[in-house]
């Protein structure tokens, strides 16, 4: 996050207003309207890219119940990087994708797809989590003060700070189990003593 990108509010209010045809069902096998490797192609060609045929592979889906919310939430995000600032600023092929489907896995993984478009903390933490992994933070915010509004967003974040608190309570719960056996041990060493 160590640049400065756009307004925030200038890319929450573009999520708000996603377009229904970007919130149209993404096509998996003979079902949907999108197909969202040409949506991720034409994005590309905003930026003065073509993806070779085998990057756009993995935004084909095959299993509806696997690829369902990933898709969508490529579809939003490639309305998202389609802003004005996106295009004028080249963001570089590679980033592009990384995002599109490192980014989108990850997220998808976590939250519904049309919540990042409906629900006013998830449009941030879209925004501000696609301005981070393209190493932006959003304008007038200190990288402190992006870092901080981000971790308190992050819904990914929050999930990996639970597992990681109940990795630490099974390590704590086991280390007391195996305290009070060695304890029952010495107690029943010392009675078969006596």
């Amino acid at each position: 996050m160590e640049r400065q990108g756009p307004i925030l509010e200038k890319l929450t209010r573009r999520l708000a207003e996603t377009p229904p045809d970007f919130l149209d069902e993404p096509r998996i096998g003979t079902t949907g309207r999108v197909f969202v490797p040409a949506l991720v192609n034409d994005l590309l060609s905003l930026y003065g890219a073509r993806a070779p045929a085998a990057a756009l592979m993995r935004f084909h889906g095959a299993d509806a119940k696997i690829d369902r919310n990933r898709l969508a939430l490529a579809m939003i995000t490639v309305w998202l990087l389609a802003d004005e600032w996106f295009v004028s600023v080249k963001i570089p092929q590679a980033d592009a994708l990384r995002v599109l489907d490192e980014t989108v896995t990850e997220l998808a993984a976590a939250t519904a797809a049309h919540k990042f478009v409906n629900d006013t903390d998830r449009r941030e933490e879209l925004a501000r989590v696609v301005l981070a992994r393209l190493n932006y933070r959003p304008a007038r915010e200190t990288i402190a003060q992006a870092t901080d509004r981000l971790s308190s967003l992050s819904s990914t974040e929050r999930r990996r700070l639970l597992e990681a608190s109940r990795a630490a309570e099974r390590r704590a719960r086991a280390i007391r189990e195996a305290l009070a056996k060695k304890a029952a041990e010495e107690s029943a060493d010392k009675w078969t003593r006596e």
